[in-house]
């Protein structure tokens, strides 16, 4: 999710005074500063959460052959892992003694990882697509909630200190993605590449951006 939330993030600010407790007053009136959770924001949504549900079905058998897959992998691995054991544990073991074992077990686990890689890679593109569909309306969905709420300046959690509940309008932007988003597919189209939706909203933003504004 991180690479499909680099475009779409805020610069993080370090504000000075937040971990002073703010004044009760505060708590009934609309704040101009405010934090949000983007990527928490687009798993919360309806559409994220329904679409996780039924991956489970439509990817049912990928899923399990995966499993299944991985439980076989390790199986073959444990010789080599038993292996490596004994000559750790050998007396008089040094590291040349064990590299053998550690390089034949290093062998192992990143094949089985390659190929694990390569089952699961359906799987993960299709995930890739449900969050590449919510993503591509995140920016409105957090600058309608951010008008909704009167906030001037949004941050991410990450930069906070310390703050009050209501600082945290995530919700508010949840309630936008399901509202702008209500559900999505979970079938990627013939030649679909992560973080193409987000490109092709870019570039059909881009023209409208370069041209001069009348006067």
């Amino acid at each position: 999710m991180k690479t499909l939330f680099k475009a779409a993030a805020l610069a993080s600010v370090t504000l000075a005074g937040m971990t002073v407790a703010a004044p009760a007053v505060m708590a009934q009136s609309r704040t101009s500063i405010a934090v949000a959770d983007y990527e928490g924001a687009v798993t919360k949504s309806a559409a994220f959460t329904t679409a996780m549900t039924q991956m489970q079905t439509t990817y049912a058998a990928q899923i399990k052959a995966v499993q299944d897959r991985a439980a076989q992998l390790q199986a073959d691995a444990q010789p080599a892992v038993d292996a490596y054991n004994a000559a750790a544990k050998a007396p008089g073991a040094t590291d040349a003694s064990i590299r053998p074992a550690a390089e034949a077990l290093q062998r192992k686990q990143t094949a089985a990882q390659q190929e694990i890689g390569r089952l699961n890679q359906p799987i993960l593109l299709a995930r890739a697509y449900v969050e590449d569909q919510i993503v591509v309306q995140l920016d409105a969905a957090v600058k309608a909630a951010m008008t909704a709420k009167k906030v001037d300046l949004l941050i991410q959690p990450q930069a906070v200190l310390a703050r009050e509940p209501y600082v945290d309008i995530t919700d508010a932007v949840v309630a936008e993605l399901n509202r702008r988003v209500p559900s999505v597919g979970i079938v990627p189209p013939a030649g679909y590449e992560p973080g193409k939706l987000q490109k092709d909203a870019q570039q059909r933003q881009a023209p409208a951006a370069a041209q001069p504004q009348g006067r």
